[in-house]
């Protein structure tokens, strides 16, 4: 969202191709904005799960869809895809650019490399080598087809102490490296002192994972002793509900959502790419309870670093509140030097200038 506001503050002429939630998201913010069939993975109430996810790259799967409250059909992933790949072709048809910038998406990269458009790739994840499922290697390694061909690659991470170096992978023996730039994170990461009162856990993704993770956290932190405020990520609810010591908040603003990070004493999270620099920038120590493969990456990183601790069940989730508590000095003096290292990129401006080097 930054990024594509920097641009067109310079003056650039924006398309944008999305859908789901991303797409309503984009539209609030600007013009342009076409609508393309989301690809999504097979998922309920206990998250993602990879093995029906597999099964459903070829076969439909009934699926319980919570917004209606009604049994439905999930379409085979392949079959999203597909769907995908022609809308995308039929706007950027239409629009003609001159460079293509794809925020993770394949298929824009495939049509650039047909169409002999210049691309950016924007990526945090190019070959995981943790906890990746075998299964899905085949795939993994067909997608590196295309991201061999873009013209630039753009992490938005450190090119020291990198967050995402799990999901990377090789880069030199992909024969990626000299395409690779790490322009640092796209947040504004200039920061101010919290009270730091509160535990807060932040949830986010898709609906399933959401629900997940209310499952765990919800008895956890309502049960604990200390002051904890839990936001479900839910862009349409606007409930509060107080559980003991634990607030409940349906959906927060940036603004909201800023403050209370700021506030926080420790942060539990599920490991994703922008919070994990959301508390970087905050110097929190932190939780992480990933759900997904690539959470699992960065959250293995922060661990290292020295900035978190990585947990997968309700029982290591107690333990590790405590063993923060205990060790809260430590654990924000890492974060703190992390937190001023990544201080000294601006990952949105050099990104710009990356992508108008390629214009020119």
């Amino acid at each position: 969202m930054r990024l594509g506001k920097k641009l067109v503050e310079k003056g650039h002429e924006l398309f944008f191709f999305s859908g789901g939630n991303p797409y309503q998201l984009l539209k609030q913010e600007f013009e342009n904005v076409y609508r393309c069939t989301p690809i999504v993975w097979y998922e309920n109430s206990y998250g993602v799960i990879p093995t029906a996810s597999v099964f459903n790259i070829l076969f439909p799967l009934p699926i319980y869809n919570y917004q209606t409250s009604r049994m439905q059909l999930k379409n085979p992933s392949s079959f999203e895809t597909i769907r995908r790949y022609y809308d995308l072709r039929k706007h950027i048809h239409e629009v003609r650019p001159d460079l293509i910038i794809a925020d993770g998406d394949i298929l824009a990269l495939r049509l650039a490399d047909r169409w002999k458009i210049p691309s950016v790739y924007i990526t945090n994840i190019i070959r995981p080598s943790f906890r990746f499922p075998t299964l899905l290697t085949p795939g993994e390694r067909f997608t590196e087809t295309y991201v061999k061909k873009c013209t630039r690659i753009i992490v938005p991470d450190n090119p020291k102490h990198t967050i995402c170096d799990y999901n990377l992978g090789n880069t030199d023996r992909i024969g990626i490296k000299s395409k690779i730039e790490f322009v640092g994170s796209f947040f504004d990461m200039a920061s101010q002192e919290g009270l730091e009162k509160h535990i807060f856990a932040p949830i986010s993704g898709p609906w399933g994972t959401r629900a997940k993770l209310a499952r765990i956290l919800i008895p956890i932190l309502s049960s604990s002793e200390g002051s904890s405020i839990i936001t479900l990520g839910n862009p349409r609810s606007r409930q509060a509900t107080k559980l003991a010591n634990c607030q409940v908040y349906g959906w927060l603003t940036r603004k909201q959502r800023a403050q209370l990070m700021r506030n926080a004493r420790i942060v539990v999270f599920s490991g994703s790419h922008g919070t994990c620099f959301e508390v970087i920038k905050h110097k929190k120590p932190s939780i992480c309870l990933p759900t997904q493969p690539e959470q699992m990456g960065n959250a293995k990183k922060m661990q290292e670093l020295k900035c978190s601790v990585y947990v997968e069940n309700p029982k290591q989730l107690g333990s590790a509140i405590a063993r923060l508590e205990e060790n809260r000095e430590t654990y924000r003096l890492h974060v703190e030097n992390l937190s001023e290292y990544s201080r000294k990129f601006n990952g949105v401006e050099r990104a710009v200038e990356v992508i108008e080097g390629i214009r020119t």
